[in-house]
């Protein structure tokens, strides 16, 4: 019998890039933006973008969180001290990023599986398509918008500004 899904985002833990285990708690009350990345797409320059606009709204209490992932056309092959060092040298990336896991199918993280069932996807199915899908949540751990993965990271900047 499946795990039963939480009722809250906030009771979701995950593991940090670095090895730690958070809990979502820890962003109660901020503005989030989650993304599955991955270093070897046609869509990674996203980083970048999605890095500007955490430089830009993070005072005002909005915070990216990246889950890498290498479900998608194995783009995410390395390990967790290489995917963060790529990102930083090549993004400038300082927002959380998390261990690498799984978005679809039954290994799916707890997160995205709840994610998923809050927002289905721009194709009718709930699955994830791509690399660089995007969930923004709101203060209260709600999530409010699912974007395609070729949504770029500028183009959400007005809804993030709505919810802070």
């Amino acid at each position: 019998m499946p795990a039963q899904a939480p009722a809250s985002i906030y009771e979701i833990s995950a593991t940090s890039i670095d090895g730690r285990s958070v809990s979502l708690d820890t962003y109660r009350g901020k503005v989030l933006l989650i993304v599955n990345t991955a270093s070897q797409c046609g869509l990674t320059p996203h980083y970048k973008g999605l890095q500007a606009l955490y430089e830009q709204y993070a005072n005002q209490g909005f915070v990216v969180l990246g889950f890498p992932c290498n479900q998608f056309g194995w783009q995410e092959p390395g390990s967790s001290e290489q995917i963060q060092a790529f990102c930083e040298k090549n993004y400038g990336v300082s927002f959380p990023l998390f261990e690498k896991i799984e978005v679809n199918g039954s290994n799916a993280h707890p997160l995205y599986q709840y994610l998923k069932s809050a927002a289905p996807g721009t194709s009718g199915t709930p699955e994830i398509e791509w690399n660089f899908a995007k969930f923004l949540v709101d203060r209260n751990g709600m999530v409010v918008k699912r974007y395609a993965p070729t949504t770029n990271p500028e183009d959400i900047a007005q809804d993030v500004q709505a919810l802070l």
